[in-house]
């Protein structure tokens, strides 16, 4: 691993003009992507700028309606917040299904958004409850947010100071997973509110995606069974050493009926 400077700014303020003033260095949040690829000489940033004394990026309350969750909050923390448990249950599922007990108390919303797995999971409970991803000089809607593999709306300087989502209304994420990692090998989030159907994937491999066609049907009918002759294009999956695209693929549409069903049983 190359040399680095450590920053440890006390204001988002000070954070700012650090990442501005040296375009190579790093934002560290729960380091659980970035040390890993440090380790592997897959990044090597001139300076790590470590966000954890900015308790403004920690903060988890109500917002309006909806709800706020700070990019700083860690899995765990968010897992365990009865508000979160109250308001969005998908999203306290969804942080306590993530990796073991050592990386939910390290690991953040933030990051995770941020880095853009294609495999994680918070992208996908983000999409699917249509959450606006707010930074130090702008909203973002979650749909324009993430751009593709690794990919997102974010400029060099930018920082995420948290996400928030609206009333949410029933939903459920369910994933089947890489067993040594516990990453999505597919997984699939769905919410159903006031607003319409929205059905996000994750671990398809090329980013995090909309089935609009699983959408529209659903809109109809939300019901598995409409989703019977519908099936995922293997060309918007990709293929590795634990799953086929075509198998992917597959995944998505079991793991959508699945996820409609869960919903209309906690409904009826």
């Amino acid at each position: 691993m190359n040399a680095f400077d450590y920053r440890r700014p006390q204001r988002l303020t000070e954070a700012i003009a650090q990442l501005r003033s040296d375009p190579d260095a790093k934002l560290l949040a729960g380091g659980q992507s970035l040390l890993a690829a440090m380790k592997l000489r897959f990044a090597a940033p001139s300076a790590l700028i470590d966000l954890q004394d900015l308790p403004a990026l920690n903060l988890l309350h109500e917002d309006g309606t909806g709800l706020w969750i700070g990019a700083m909050c860690c899995h765990a923390k968010v897992a365990a917040s009865p508000l979160v448990r109250a308001r969005a249950p998908m999203l306290a599922a969804l942080a306590q299904g993530i990796g073991d007990q050592q990386v939910r108390h390290r690991g953040t919303l933030g990051g995770s958004i941020a880095n853009a797995d294609p495999a994680a999971c918070w992208p996908a409970g983000v999409i699917a409850l249509n959450g606006t991803v707010c930074t130090d000089r702008r909203e973002i809607a979650a749909d324009d947010f993430f751009t593709g593999l690794f990919g997102t709306a974010l400029e060099a300087d930018e920082i995420v100071c948290g996400v928030r989502f609206p009333a949410a209304g029933e939903a459920h994420y369910i994933k089947f997973e890489q067993p040594a990692s516990r990453f999505a090998l597919t997984g699939v989030a769905v919410a159903r509110s006031p607003a319409g159907v929205r059905v996000a994937v994750t671990g398809l491999g090329n980013g995090i995606w909309r089935w609009r066609a699983a959408e529209q049907a659903l809109a109809d009918d939300f019901a598995p069974g409409v989703l019977q002759g519908l099936c995922v294009d293997p060309a918007e999956a990709s293929g590795d050493i634990h799953a086929s695209a075509e198998y992917r693929a597959h995944l998505a549409g079991v793991l959508t009926r699945r996820a409609v069903q869960h919903i209309q049983k906690i409904s009826a």
